[in-house]
């Protein structure tokens, strides 16, 4: 029988739910548990689950289900993160070995949890999803961060404002909670100390940051603060930029500061006014065009990356033409591609999900295949030039790492035809080019 103080965690879904895992870790081997990577060696079996698209349930339920039929006597299961924050219910009564049912709002709250359900017998699961409007704040002193190598993911915020039509998140999450700036750079500070060399920032929104605390372009002035913080930090990258909240100020900051790399996620969504309308996303797309003129001048070398849907609903041909002739005149360095999910409960439900799956595929498949060329275009033209790269693994004398436009496991990878040790950063000279990955040799 496995001891009943040690836990296993399953994480699933996006970064910033990675960032609410290694929190929980934190708190339960402050209570003395251990963690352990087999499952069947664990007391407390914890899956974080994700539940913003249909597929990512599917995939949290599975996990679950698998666990769950895998369970031994005395080991509990508890299902937490987004999908039970709003699914507890369901996710009970389709796998019948949870024991313990805990939202993505009260994280902070797993030891008493783990506890509560040690303590008496409970014959049904233990639902612990308090009435609350927004993420908790007390953190409980855990850095808020989930390291990979030399990286780290450090959240900023959580939960969102915006009222986009086909997105779950300010149900499961609720509004915007950033998070104090000097507990965002304490954490940055241990970060340093611990040998992590870039720190990617994290949030529902991050362009949103401090709006709740007061702040008028707080990410702008998050960024001063955290130069300062941690000088020697070789990178500083930002994801999930909203449109039209890029600002003259944030790209002057990120101009003005090496440690923050040319390098900026805001996905768009869509290109055509009326898709955009429906979507109740910014549908200024003149504003894309201008803005992203003006970073490319101020941030030589920028690499962008976004994300569209296609098929929403009542995407016409001629929409999804618009989009496009968008992507091959904005020439963005990365695009993550999406098929429309029907997500109850958004203000896209009235809608429905008219556009046929075919058409979505086939949309999909026309979409990706013109980016690849961009990408490989884009690609094609660092050969000659010398980028530095952070290593992250090495395999039969070959190193592979990623430049400052590969954001951490979205983007692509450098191969160097050398054995370069892990968390080093090694000027590259790029050799060779394909769509997603480049190749080089120690410059």
């Amino acid at each position: 029988m496995p001891s009943p103080k040690t836990f296993h965690l399953t994480s699933l879904g996006c970064a910033k739910n990675a960032v609410d895992t290694d929190s929980m870790a934190q708190l339960l081997e402050r209570d003395g548990y251990r963690q352990v990577l087999a499952a069947e060696q664990a007391g407390v079996l914890i899956v974080n689950t994700c539940g913003f698209i249909g597929p990512a349930r599917d995939e949290s339920y599975a996990a679950l289900q698998a666990l769950a039929e895998a369970k031994q006597p005395g080991q509990l299961l508890i299902a937490a993160g987004c999908l039970t924050q709003r699914y507890g219910a369901e996710v009970a009564r389709r796998v019948p070995g949870v024991d313990g049912i805990l939202g993505t709002r009260r994280w902070m709250d797993i030891v008493q949890v783990v506890r509560s359900l040690r303590k008496t017998p409970h014959p049904q699961p233990v639902y612990h999803l308090p009435e609350t409007p927004t993420i908790g704040t007390d953190e409980d002193g855990t850095l808020r961060a989930s390291v990979a190598g030399a990286s780290a993911y450090l959240k900023i915020a959580d939960g969102c404002r915006r009222p986009c039509a086909f997105c779950a998140i300010p149900l499961i999450k609720g509004t915007a909670v950033s998070r104090p700036m000097e507990a965002i750079l304490d954490d940055a500070r241990v970060l340093h100390a611990a040998g992590v060399r870039e720190l990617v920032l994290v949030a529902q929104d991050s362009t949103d940051y401090g709006r709740d605390l007061g702040m008028k372009d707080g990410l702008s002035t998050l960024l001063e603060k955290m130069t300062a913080a941690v000088p020697d930090m070789d990178w500083i990258r930002v994801l999930y930029a909203f449109p039209g909240y890029v600002t003259d100020r944030l790209i002057e900051v990120m101009a003005g500061h090496p440690q923050i790399l040319p390098y900026l996620d805001i996905p768009l969504q869509h290109a055509h006014p009326a898709t955009l309308t429906r979507m109740r996303r910014p549908a200024d797309v003149d504003w894309v065009r201008r803005t992203v003129a003006k970073m490319r001048a101020a941030l030589p070398g920028l690499a962008i990356r976004t994300a569209f849907i296609v098929g929403y609903p009542d995407e016409t041909e001629e929409e999804f033409q618009t989009l496009l002739d968008f992507v091959d005149e904005m020439r963005f360095d990365r695009v993550g591609t999406f098929r429309f999910s029907f997500e109850p409960g958004t203000a896209s439900e009235a809608l429905g999900d008219p556009v046929p799956a075919a058409v979505k595929e086939e949309r999909y498949q026309r979409l990706m295949e013109l980016q690849q060329g961009i990408s490989l275009q884009i690609n094609q033209s660092l050969v000659g030039q010398t980028l530095d790269v952070l290593v992250e693994g090495t395999n039969k004398g070959v190193s592979l790492g990623r430049s400052y436009r590969d954001a951490p496991e979205i983007d692509g990878m450098v191969l160097v035809e050398s054995k370069v040790p892990i968390g080093r950063i090694v000027p590259v000279k790029i050799t060779g080019a394909l769509a997603y990955d480049l190749a080089g040799i120690l410059a």
